[in-house]
């Protein structure tokens, strides 16, 4: 069952808190990420402290329903492995490593394999899978991490991606374009390139990062 149960439930927060949904800050692609990745989040009111990256695959950094980094990003992507080395980068997808879809943990296996980075696997998909991604960080204390907003996610997707930034307390970095051309992209991300602006537009903005974890 491929339903995305966490994502319906959360769809009711979205409609009560609006900005649930919305990115701290917005690039094009996977490319256009500042380096240093501190950058991303420069002039912003809050400090800014971020010591792990989460990444979404799918349209993020990889074409979906395939392991293999985008070509045009693997240079990126290699400087990001470099400055977040170790258990500081996480693979969290709907995908790989969700365990009502990747059952027997395969396609997390090919992804950690083809990429070097690990591969959360969760049993609550994105957005509600804050409590595993802390879980992980909680057993790599090494990375630092002691509040999550010393985190930043990044992923194509407003009600998943950024969402799962704002309910965590973290920073959210939405790629717009992503991957895939805009023709082949599905409804629902359709919808959200206009969404954001619509939103905006009325005033509304991403939550400040907040609450340490206990």
């Amino acid at each position: 069952m491929n339903l995305n149960l966490s994502g319906t439930i959360n769809v009711f927060k979205l409609l009560a808190k609006p900005s649930l949904c919305l990115p701290h800050a917005t690039v094009s692609t996977f490319n256009e990420i500042p380096s240093p990745f501190k950058k991303v989040f420069e002039g912003h009111r809050e400090k800014v402290d971020i010591r792990a990256v989460v990444l979404d695959k799918d349209d993020c950094f990889a074409y979906p329903n395939t392991n293999e980094i985008y070509p045009a990003y693997v240079e990126r992507f290699q400087l990001l492995k470099k400055e977040f080395p170790g258990h500081r980068l996480l693979i969290v997808s709907n995908t790989a490593g969700a365990t009502t879809y990747d059952r027997d943990g395969n396609l997390a296996n090919g992804l950690q394999e083809a990429t070097g980075i690990s591969v959360l696997a969760h049993g609550v998909k994105k957005p509600g899978c804050g409590d595993e991604i802390m879980a992980h960080f909680k057993a790599h204390p090494e990375v630092g991490v002691t509040n999550p907003s010393q985190i930043a996610i990044v992923g194509d997707r407003l009600m998943t991606d950024m969402m799962l930034a704002n309910m965590m307390g973290s920073w959210g970095l939405w790629i717009k374009d992503g991957v895939k051309p805009l023709n082949e992209k599905s409804v629902f991300s359709k919808l959200e390139q206009r969404l954001k602006p619509f939103l905006t537009k009325r005033g509304y903005r991403a939550f400040d990062p907040r609450s340490p974890f206990e």
